[in-house]
């Protein structure tokens, strides 16, 4: 089965959120009823209640969580808890910090290998740019700035919170016009943007209305903002939850 790359606009905004319909979308991708899901909370320093709010929306009832921490790690060999993952889940926070903790562990070379394997890797925020070449990030303090150290998965920029942080816009777009970014993607907070393994545009969903995610690029000397079509999910009753 092969595997799928899925960006969202923002990380904790969306898990905080515990019924979003987005979480049943990634789940719903890998084909299977108890997938085996993946946090990794490395762009926040595993951050402890960042896991739990992780645990509150990927619960056992709903799958198999496992995480994965980087600063405190649990396990000598990675193989096994990354490459028998169904769903590799990518927490927001410092995406420089993050990706050079990968490459000093080893564990960018393993979601490479996740991905051809068929997992589904998702996220958002970090966890969304990550899988770009590069884009834009607040990495580096208050003032965004630009970041060219993606994993390259996908060809082209990324830019997360395109609707919700007024510094992301104008950024990306004078990346753009000045060449300093290649031809990318923006997206709404909770829009996710789903991708082939091969980094082609299968669909766009969003699980709140008028959620939008684009092709930006430049053209003689202009910016052009194309609309990915965007289907709204629908939010879901718990399982848990018993009508009267």
């Amino acid at each position: 089965m092969p595997g799928h790359i899925v960006p969202m606009g923002a990380g904790l905004a969306v898990m905080e959120r515990r019924n979003d319909p987005l979480h049943d979308y990634v789940l719903e991708l890998t084909g299977k009823d108890d997938p085996v899901v993946l946090f990794v909370p490395t762009a926040t320093g595993d951050d402890a209640s960042y896991i739990v709010k992780f645990y509150e929306a990927f619960h056992s009832g709903r799958c198999r969580p496992r995480h994965l921490r980087l600063f405190h790690r649990d396990f000598d060999d990675l193989t096994d808890i990354v490459l028998e993952s169904d769903v590799i889940h990518v927490g927001g926070g410092n995406t420089a910090n993050m990706l050079d903790v990968w490459r000093r562990q080893g564990v960018d070379e393993l979601l490479h290998r996740a991905l051809a394997g068929g997992a589904v890797l998702t996220g958002g925020s970090a966890g969304g740019l990550c899988w770009f070449e590069g884009g834009t990030t607040d990495s580096f303090g208050p003032t965004l700035q630009l970041l060219h150290e993606g994993l390259g998965m996908i060809k082209g920029s990324y830019c997360p919170h395109y609707d919700a942080e007024d510094q992301r816009r104008p950024l990306f777009h004078a990346a753009l016009l000045d060449g300093s970014l290649e031809m990318g993607y923006a997206s709404w907070n909770r829009v996710a943007i789903r991708f082939t393994s091969e980094g082609d545009v299968v669909e766009a969903v969003s699980s709140e209305p008028g959620g939008r995610a684009l092709k930006v690029y430049a053209r003689d000397g202009q910016i052009v903002e194309e609309d990915i079509p965007c289907r709204q999910l629908e939010e879901r009753v718990p399982s848990h939850t018993v009508s009267t």
